[in-house]
């Protein structure tokens, strides 16, 4: 049996990866910081993982362990002894998880016929695995940064898997329980890999990789927050119901088919398999199963309206292949208009639109400059929201 090492052992890391690693016949050793979580995984030595699909089923996810960040040297060992690795701690955490793995690096290449170890990185962070292999250097002795650049792959992730906020009744069942979706792939950099690609259940390397990177930012979260937005001035508290409603539907296509010539003119990807797999996510989008909230998927419109994320940046991409993101530039300005009075994000973007405007929050947050194309049709997208009666 292969052993892997998963950082982090939430939603991610035991909904998705934990699943792949089981599946594929390793035993794994989760690092977190939870010591509840921790002290649980370890007495049980499994945790049961529930697919929510039209028939709901309960899996049994087994041959697990569990380690403290701040045990460094177990940490290390089980570094140094494995044949796969995996993050799943969020951007910001990725900085204090570099630490370990060198640690992990230094132990394990004293042997010089220790074999390469690649480590899947499952960030929402373009050109994530160069960010982190950077911070492991950081904390590498000098003797170890020739085994880092030839021996260690940090492979970047596309993650799809949709995980939803658990209810308290839900979590209340079992302390270990997490609720996931059906779809299970998961697409990866086949460049980021050092020599042989390790066995993995449902793993796609992909040569592209940069074009999935985007099909999954401008079409997966681009789709799900056009939805959650407008599903939102339309007064519906879950994904499936913004779903069902036509005029909700009819908007979340008309976008996604903006982005999807977008991706097939700058990356060359197949436009019938975008239509597929655009049709697959509004089915996903529509699992009452999942029980996915509006407010979840709209939460934080400060990050989701970066130059770079989901809406501004598929506009913006569209723009530069010469194709007219009006849809998309409609998603943004109810994004803008988005005012769940419990998020504080969005409590923060109405303070700035009611004080500069428009143009405030164009320049501030999106970073779309006064007289640009985009600008001018985010401005029309805002007329078309009170004239069709969306806000009032």
């Amino acid at each position: 049996m292969g052993k892997a090492v998963q950082f982090g052992a939430g939603n991610i890391g035991r909904g998705f990866l934990g699943q792949l690693f089981f599946e594929t016949g390793y035993s794994t050793t989760y690092v977190d910081v939870v010591q509840d979580l921790i002290d649980q995984i370890n007495a049980r030595k499994s945790y049961p993982l529930r697919i929510v699909d039209e028939q709901t089923y309960t899996l049994t996810i087994g041959d697990v362990a569990a380690l403290h960040a701040g045990q460094r040297d177990a940490v290390a060992r089980c570094i140094a002894e494995a044949d796969i690795g995996a993050t799943a701690v969020g951007v910001p955490v990725l900085a204090k998880v570099a630490p370990l793995i060198a640690a992990g690096i230094e132990l394990r290449y004293q042997d010089p016929n220790a074999p390469p170890l690649n480590v899947i990185v499952c960030e929402n962070m373009i050109e994530a695995g160069p960010y982190l292999r950077e911070k492991v250097r950081e904390h590498l002795s000098p003797a170890c940064h020739r085994a880092l650049d030839e021996r260690v792959g940090f492979v970047e992730a596309s993650i799809g898997r949709m995980v939803p906020v658990m209810t308290d009744a839900v979590r209340s069942e079992d302390p270990l329980l997490v609720c996931v979706e059906a779809y299970c792939d998961l697409p990866v950099d086949a460049q980021g890999f050092k020599g042989p690609v390790p066995k993995l259940k449902n793993m796609q390397p992909r040569s592209n990789f940069g074009g999935y990177v985007e099909r999954k930012l401008f079409i997966h979260n681009a789709g799900h927050a056009t939805t959650a937005y407008l599903g939102y001035l339309r007064g519906h508290e879950y994904t499936w119901q913004a779903v069902e409603d036509k005029t909700v539907r009819k908007e979340v296509e008309a976008a996604l088919a903006e982005s999807k010539a977008g991706l097939v003119k700058k990356h060359g990807l197949d436009p019938a398999g975008l239509d597929e797999h655009i049709q697959d996510l509004l089915q996903r989008f529509a699992n009452r199963g999942l029980g996915d909230q509006v407010a979840r998927v709209a939460k934080d419109p400060i990050r989701k309206l970066g130059p770079r994320d989901r809406l501004i940046g598929a506009a913006t991409m569209c723009i530069e292949q010469g194709i007219e993101p009006k849809n998309l530039a409609f998603a943004a300005a109810a994004a803008i208009r988005y005012d769940h009075a419990e998020d504080q994000a969005a409590q923060s973007v109405q303070a700035l639109y009611r004080e500069r405007g428009l143009e405030g929050v164009l320049t501030e947050i999106c970073q779309v400059n006064r007289g640009a194309h985009l600008a001018t049709l985010i401005q029309a997208g805002m007329q078309r929201l009170q004239r069709e009666g969306w806000i009032r």
